[in-house]
């Protein structure tokens, strides 16, 4: 076979990856744990945790699921929150302990959510309180039967966690009110976990990783079922294009995306833990000059959006005095780029907005 595309390759990108570095994500993640423990991780309003601290606690969290959740390899988590340290704790858990990520979109009506719930088959839901009253209206529906609540500001420590999540509950009235029999606190199972066993699980490439749900503008949302195959090839593949971009040593990325969608999700958090990277949470991207503020205090070397957020950080009062000479690589996806809004970016940065295609279905990127 002519395989005519390499030639549009850069000099310094392989043609081939080696699938079989990584059986399965378990194996990515506890190498990159072992590998960059005493390195910062992810950063939210502040808060660093490290890669020694996120082992710790999905450890925790996955050996909870184990022994009180009874759950068994394959079996379905639902992880309904925004960009918080509690995601990446609770899905790496998950993975850890065999089980089947279900990523739910936090901005679900309840006919959405009762949906996904029913057709992921989950038993267990690791929720924001934001969002609890939605799933308060379906749970009756579904097979949920674990349902483990946390809030913003529940993994910042004492006191930022306390103040944020006064505000949040009292100054913006975000959480309104919900009640869920024998819901549990997402703190009190870490707690728990901590003090139980993760037990081993054999995991390979032919292992379901991810129900990914997609499509939701042409009828109900569709389980996109990714492999810890699918997931690792990749991961591999991304980092085999941006390997010459970056070297080895670790850097900063700040992600906006939300993790649980499939672009941020390989593309943030599964690829740069491969590096050791340190990965800055935007929460509320939609807070535009907080969020300014937020980039100027993390010189970084790597940001993903899409179209409509790139064009409101350049129109935000703020954005053209950050420091970027560390910028090596913005990435658009999700939609077109526009050109008005690249040339832009290229304007007021010096760098170049970098396109890529992809679909759910192909974990995601493509082109």
């Amino acid at each position: 076979m002519d395989k005519h595309w390499l030639k549009s390759y850069p000099p310094d990108v392989p043609a081939t990856i080696d699938v079989a570095r990584y059986s399965s994500l378990k194996h990515l993640l506890e190498e990159s744990f072992a590998r960059y423990g005493a390195l910062p991780a992810y950063v939210q309003m502040g808060r660093t945790m490290s890669y020694g601290e996120l082992e710790r606690l999905s450890r925790a969290f996955g050996a909870w699921l184990q022994h009180k959740a009874g759950l068994r390899k394959g079996d379905r988590v639902a992880l309904m929150m925004p960009n918080v340290l509690q995601y990446p704790v609770a899905l790496f858990g998950v993975l850890r302990a065999g089980g089947v990520a279900v990523n739910t979109n936090p901005l679900y009506t309840p006919r959405e959510l009762e949906h996904q719930l029913n057709d992921s088959g989950a038993e267990t839901i690791v929720i924001l309180e934001n969002f609890a009253s939605v799933l308060q209206e379906v749970i009756g529906h579904t097979r949920v039967r674990n349902v483990l609540v946390t809030s913003i500001g529940e993994l910042l420590g004492f006191p930022k966690g306390n103040i944020v999540d006064y505000v949040v509950r009292n100054r913006r009235k975000a959480v309104p009110p919900w009640h869920i029999d024998k819901a549990q606190r997402f703190g009190g199972t870490l707690k728990e976990g901590s003090r139980l066993a993760l037990q081993p699980v054999a995991l390979n490439h032919a292992d379901l990783a991810f129900l990914q749900y997609t499509g939701g503008t042409t009828g109900v949302a569709k389980g996109a079922m990714l492999t810890h195959g699918n997931m690792v090839a990749n991961v591999l593949q991304s980092d085999a294009w941006i390997g010459p971009t970056f070297g080895d040593q670790p850097d900063t990325l700040i992600t906006p995306l939300p993790l649980y969608h499939i672009f941020a999700l390989t593309a943030n958090c599964l690829l740069f833990a491969t590096r050791g990277w340190r990965n800055i949470l935007i929460t509320n991207p939609r807070d535009f000059p907080a969020f300014v503020e937020e980039m100027r205090k993390y010189p970084f070397a790597y940001i993903s959006g899409v179209n409509t957020l790139f064009n409101a950080l350049l129109n935000t009062p703020g954005f053209e005095t950050l420091d970027f000479s560390r910028l090596r690589t913005a990435l658009g996806g999700g939609m077109a780029v526009q050109g008005a809004v690249a040339e832009k970016w290229k304007k007021v940065t010096g760098k170049v907005l970098t396109q890529a295609w992809g679909l759910t279905e192909t974990s995601p990127a493509a082109c």
